[in-house]
Formats: structure tokens, sequence, C-alpha cells
């Protein structure tokens, strides 16, 4: 819940300046006609967007587990970063169509002093948020936190290739505003294929962590014959691991029972992101049995 409220906290704080940022560039761009900078007004409102959604999700994602989700709410994070990728290709849409309007129409936009300024300040908003962003989702484990600040940090890119073109066009090359436009459009999509790639890994429950370290962790334990069948799926901070051991057949329930709590606290010191392992103990030689019965079969 603490981890969460922080988290919702970055992304309320991080809102307001990115749609302080938009509103700027989208007015200045609009008063220069510059397809560009307009674009990027875009892309930073969508990044205010992107964190409304966020918001939304954590309060979704603070819940705690029940009986319709026993693993809890978290993958709700996962859903947001994906939200964030859908609209960042709703972005994309927008910014090919101004980037071939101000090509085909070879619209020339007016540069001034005020409008370079507004971009360099907006600049270095830019950079204070997703340094903030990113530091904050480090540290409270936060694959949303982390995927706006990957997105924020696009903007960055986004700002330095405007100011480019603002250059070239004061120089007397106008399509420079459009041929940057669609440069900015290949940026984000590169962005987005990295945010969805991650969500999609977390809500397929692509494994977290390497079977066979986990196995080697396991075999360290003693009284452990045999590891296999390891699995981990989950989100960074909060991964869940489940797999199968081999012990002595002669050892009582609360002997075995003791060594899977064992096997549990040796993953938990290794890996502390694990919140859960799922230990399932077999008797000594029944993989083999199992093998045995299957090679017959």
């Amino acid at each position: 819940m603490e981890r969460n409220r922080k988290v919702r906290n970055v992304l309320a704080a991080i809102l307001v300046a990115n749609w302080a940022v938009a509103v700027a560039k989208i007015v200045f761009g609009w008063m220069s006609d510059s397809a560009a900078v307009t674009a990027d007004g875009v892309h930073s409102f969508i990044d205010g967007g992107s964190n409304v959604l966020g918001l939304v999700a954590m309060s979704v994602a603070a819940r705690p587990a029940d009986e319709d989700h026993p693993y809890g709410h978290g993958k709700f994070e996962a859903l947001a970063s994906l939200g964030i990728g859908m609209l960042i290709g709703v972005a994309m849409l927008e910014l090919g169509r101004m980037a071939l309007d101000s090509l085909l129409h070879d619209r020339h936009p007016t540069v001034t002093p005020l409008m370079a300024g507004v971009m360099v300040g907006t600049l270095l908003v830019n950079l204070a948020v997703t340094t903030l962003e990113r530091k904050q989702g480090e540290k409270l484990q936060s694959p949303l936190l982390l995927a706006d600040a990957r997105h924020t940090l696009s903007d960055v890119g986004v700002t330095l290739a405007v100011l480019g073109s603002m250059g070239l066009v004061w120089l007397g090359f106008p399509k420079a505003d459009g041929l940057v436009t669609l440069g900015v459009l290949v940026v984000v999509a590169r962005v987005a294929w990295g945010i969805v790639k991650q969500a999609v890994g977390i809500l397929s429950d692509t494994a977290r962590l390497e079977p066979q370290k986990v196995m080697n962790l396991t075999l360290q334990v003693p009284g452990v014959r045999s590891c296999r069948d390891v699995r981990s799926r989950g989100m960074e901070g909060t991964v869940y691991v489940d797999l199968k051991i081999e012990v002595d057949p002669l050892l009582t329930t609360a002997q075995a029972h003791e060594l899977a709590d064992a096997v549990e606290a040796r993953l938990q010191a290794e890996f502390p992101e694990v919140v859960d392992v799922v230990v399932h103990v077999e008797p000594g030689g029944s993989s083999q049995r199992a093998l045995a019965n299957t090679t017959r079969a």
C-alpha cells in the first residue's frame, strides 16, 4: 500500500509537468504553424494521458488479494503500461499525418526567439521529469514508472530534433519541419515497441528467474537430492516460483516440510524480489520412476 501510494504521488507530480509542457508546445506550435513543434506538444500531451491512465491503474493495483485475484492486483500496472504503448500508437498516426501534411503542402513555420526559448525550457523540464521518474521507478521497482520514464525520455530526443529543425528552417530549409517530424515518428515507434514488449512479457508470464540458477541454489540445501520443473513468473518486484524437489523417502512429513521451508528461505535470500515459493516435495527416485513409466508407455 505504501509503495503504491508513492507511485501515485510520482505520477501525479509528473502529470502536472507533462501537461504544462504540452500546452506550451501546442500553443506555440500552432502560432508558428510548425508541424514538428505541434507534434512534440501532442507527444507531451499523451505523456500526461498516460499518467492519468497510470493513476487509475495504481488505484486498482493497490487493492489487496481477494478470492477473484489470489495473487493480488499488481498486474494492472502492466496493463497500464500496455495502455501507454497503445496511446503512443495513436500519437504515431497523428505525427505521420502532420509530417505528410507539412511536406506535401510545403508549409513554412515561423521561427521566433520566444518559441526557441520555450522549446529549450520544455527540454529542461523533460530532462528533470525523466530522471526523477526513472530513479523512483528503480527505487519502488515499478514497471509502470519505468515504462513512463522511457516514454518521457523519448520527449527529450524529440525536442532536440525539433530544435534542430527550427534551426534548419531559420537557415532556409522549410522542409526540415516535416522531415524531422517523420524522424520523431521513428523514435516514438521504438519507444512504443519497448513498452509493449515489457508489458506483454509480464502479462504472458515470461520466466523471471533463470531455472538453472534456481536449481543450483536449491541443490545447495542439505537434504535435497534433485530439483526440477522450475517455473517463475510475476513482475520485477513480485516474483512467484514453484518447483519440485526429491528428498529421502524415509523423512517424516514434518522433516520434509522443514526442508521445503529451507529451500524457500534460500531462494528468497538470493532473490529479494521473490515473494512466494511453492515447493512440491517428492520421495527420492520418483523422477526416474516417472521416466521409466513414460518409456514403457
